[in-house]
């Protein structure tokens, strides 16, 4: 049956070209009148394939075999014990920091240390956890905390730094290991813009407790939607997957949720404390938690995606340096972002650091009118926000509240050709003639 999908499939393309999405992998650029999308998902027919023969073929539309295929082979991809796909990253963060806070029993108030500038959902769901988020300036060298002001901020109640690698690159992980080592609290990654980011040649989630992932069109690898939570803690792990999956203490995954059994081989058993009911280990709940499945085709696509991640990889990191070497020419003012000589980064985008507002402001707007798409970085400090604002007071982070004005990013993403950095250029050189 899937040999027919495949071939079905790759019929349809080549004859129509159906399935050459606009990022897609095997799209070529036309000067003309294509724009330069800062990502997008890096797909071709196999993705396609996996899909459909997963709806045409699968046992179960929600998460199922193939998602619990996609689990594995992203953990071992990633050297990592055991992983965990969701709904989205901005749900990998909110479970990741849901059981994080149940498996080690925090308390409500207790604290973790986060930089105020990034994507909100990193921050979100530690409030949503009734914990406190505590935060620390950027520097304006790596955009990343500054490092030297953490210490400063760990009090009795701090459980753990919460590292989010700006658009991948990290900051200076020995220092903050270090710290981590010194006060007794726990690494915590969000790794959804670094996915494969690397410090002295190990994953930056080799250092951390837990990390999330995130599978959005515009990331490393994508699923349409999607996130993971991983940890090399099974029992974390487990608590992870309860949060996840309604709350329910079962733990069966993949083929083995369709046995009369389950994985422990006393499914129907007396397992509520109040009552002599035999009941089904699905229907018993030991965590207040939500249901923030995936589909099982999303797990499909994912697998295609990882065969492709080496080539992602490198594609980025190549993209990335092209684009600093145009505007390192052709526009005067701009800074570029380089990474610790201990890292390896790979990158989510492009970002620059211009020497004033009235800058950034004008080549945005340039860039933006020749079809060139920019980003802010994120949603700069989070605590200018109406939403956030209660948290604490945004004029405390003199260096956070210049992201916004003077810092923006454009791509690096994979399906770039020679054609679209011609034309990047041709856009560039013009700069100051306009």
């Amino acid at each position: 049956m899937k040999n027919k999908i495949a071939n079905l499939i790759r019929d349809v393309a080549n004859e129509n070209e159906v399935f050459r999405f606009v990022y897609n992998k095997d799209k070529k650029f036309d000067p003309d009148k294509d724009s330069v999308y800062y990502s997008g998902p890096y797909w071709d027919n196999e993705e396609v394939i996996g899909m459909f023969s997963a709806i045409l073929t699968g046992k179960w539309l929600s998460a199922g075999e193939h998602i619990h295929k996609f689990e594995s082979q992203f953990s071992k991809k990633f050297n990592l014990s055991h992983s965990l796909m969701v709904n989205s990253g901005s749900s990998a963060n909110l479970v990741m920091f849901t059981a994080l806070k149940s498996y080690f029993k925090w308390n409500d108030n207790d604290e973790l240390i986060v930089s105020p500038v990034g994507f909100p959902t990193t921050i979100a769901p530690i409030f949503q956890n009734r914990l406190v988020p505590v935060f620390v300036d950027i520097s304006m060298d790596d955009l990343n905390f500054d490092i030297q002001q953490i210490e400063s901020k760990i009090t009795s109640k701090t459980r753990g730094i919460v590292v989010s690698p700006v658009l991948g690159n990290a900051p200076d992980m020995d220092f903050i290991l270090a710290l981590c080592k010194k006060h007794n609290i726990h690494l915590i990654l969000d790794n959804c813009d670094s996915l494969g980011s690397r410090w002295e040649n190990k994953l930056l989630s080799d250092f951390s407790v837990a990390s999330s992932c995130s599978f959005y069109p515009a990331h490393h690898i994508s699923t349409g939607e999607g996130g993971m939570v991983s940890s090399n803690d099974e029992m974390l792990m487990k608590t992870a997957r309860r949060i996840a999956w309604w709350g329910r203490d079962c733990y069966c995954v993949g083929s083995s949720n369709l046995l009369a059994c389950g994985t422990c081989g006393n499914r129907f058993d007396k397992w509520m404390k109040h009552s002599d009911a035999i009941i089904d280990h699905k229907y018993y709940f030991t965590e207040i938690g939500y249901n923030l499945k995936p589909l099982d085709l999303q797990g499909a696509i994912g697998s295609a995606q990882l065969i492709k991640y080496d080539e992602i990889h490198a594609k980025r990191r190549q993209n990335k340096q092209l684009m600093d070497a145009l505007f390192e020419k052709y526009i005067p003012g701009v800074r570029t972002l380089k990474e610790h000589p201990k890292a390896h980064t790979s990158w989510f985008g492009t970002p620059f650091i211009c020497e004033s507002k009235i800058l950034k402001r004008n080549l945005v707007q340039y860039l933006e009118d020749h079809r060139i798409q920019t980003r802010n970085y994120f949603a700069g400090n989070i605590l200018q926000h109406p939403a956030y604002e209660s948290l604490d007071n945004y004029k405390k982070y003199p260096n956070a509240n210049r992201v916004l004005e003077e810092v923006f990013f454009v791509g690096a993403a994979p399906h770039y050709t020679q054609e679209t950095f011609d034309y990047i250029e041709s856009v560039l050189k013009n700069w100051n003639k306009k």
